[in-house]
């Protein structure tokens, strides 16, 4: 926008300058012996005005030459500025943008990296802000400047390119990133992003969406720890919800960040050790038991043990004292 103001005043002042040469034309010859017409007038503005001089037309009355010095001068001056002044904002703004992501990648750990900011990733990168995710530590890759430029203005770390590629996820550090989600567009472009990813690092939690559930398993194959099928899950709620609407409320209140009911998985503290999941004030619906995860009513969970973690409903109000943790 800056640039674009700057170069209607330049255009601006070529204007004014053609139409002062204009009004006092009979002050001015021109060599080839024509009549200092329009066309005539904006070439001597122009060549004026970039100092380029050819000398072909001149001013030769006083009236005219006395406009030149006190008016079309100024006007030269003001008008390479102008061009000076864009081509050095142009190349600060390019110097502080490169200074800004340098500092940026020599300070960044354990960021989140979310490929593809259309509506799944966006929703995605919503939630983790409600729960508690800094802004500068969520980096979006996408092709679309414009969704680059919506995530930057909610304080995201943007950065346009192919998340498949990379050169891209290098500048995202993703060697340095303890979580990556996989929002894109198409199955294979996800499946070609898992494959890179897992090539550039292993220690990432990668969450990848594919829309066909057949593509799943080349997901997990690729390195995905988890999967999300959006259409097979989008279908099974309008079952659900058709079968039972209330039902179907409660399970989008499930999937709803700060809206009513909530999923967290959180660390069994002391009140919930030795108990049964049903026991528990929260309503228990897996229990996490180093890597293996166990519906709430598993014969193997007899009690809960203090280093499980939980996955638990509970409601938003429960929240006014602040998250017992933060889900990992």
């Amino acid at each position: 926008m800056a640039v674009l103001k700057r170069v209607l005043l330049a255009v601006a002042i070529l204007v004014l300058s053609a139409v002062i040469v204009h009004v006092g034309r009979d002050g001015y010859r021109d060599s080839s012996g024509r009549p200092v017409t329009w066309l005539t007038a904006f070439y001597y503005a122009t060549v004026t005005l970039s100092t380029t001089g050819y000398g072909d037309v001149v001013p030769v009355s006083d009236s005219a030459r006395l406009v030149n010095t006190l008016v079309v001068t100024p006007l030269r001056v003001l008008f390479l500025l102008v061009l000076v002044g864009t081509t050095l904002e142009v190349l600060t703004e390019r110097t502080r943008t490169e200074w800004r992501q340098e500092r940026w990648r020599s300070k960044v750990r354990d960021h989140t990296v979310v490929v593809g900011y259309g509506t799944k990733g966006s929703s995605a990168v919503q939630t983790l802000l409600k729960n508690g995710f800094d802004p500068a530590a969520i980096v979006v890759v996408d092709t679309d400047p414009v969704r680059i430029a919506e995530a930057n203005r909610r304080g995201l770390v943007g950065i346009v390119g192919d998340g498949s590629r990379s050169e891209v996820l290098e500048r995202a550090e993703i060697r340095k990133a303890r979580h990556v989600v996989i929002s894109a567009q198409r199955d294979d472009t996800a499946v070609l992003t898992t494959l890179t990813v897992r090539r550039l690092t292993r220690r990432a939690t990668v969450v990848a969406s594919v829309r066909e559930a057949g593509n799943a398993p080349l997901l997990q194959e690729g390195g995905a720890t988890s999967v999300v099928t959006s259409s097979d899950t989008a279908g099974r709620l309008l079952g659900v919800a058709t079968l039972s609407p209330k039902v179907g409320q409660v399970v989008q209140d499930l999937l709803s960040y700060g809206d009513g009911l909530e999923l967290v998985e959180r660390p069994a503290d002391a009140r919930d050790v030795g108990k049964e999941p049903r026991a528990v004030a929260e309503p228990v619906l897996a229990v996490i038991r180093g890597s293996r995860t166990m519906r709430f009513d598993d014969p193997a969970v007899e009690t809960i043990k203090q280093t499980d973690r939980l996955v638990v409903v509970h409601s938003v109000p429960d929240r006014a004292a602040g998250p017992r943790s933060r889900p990992h």
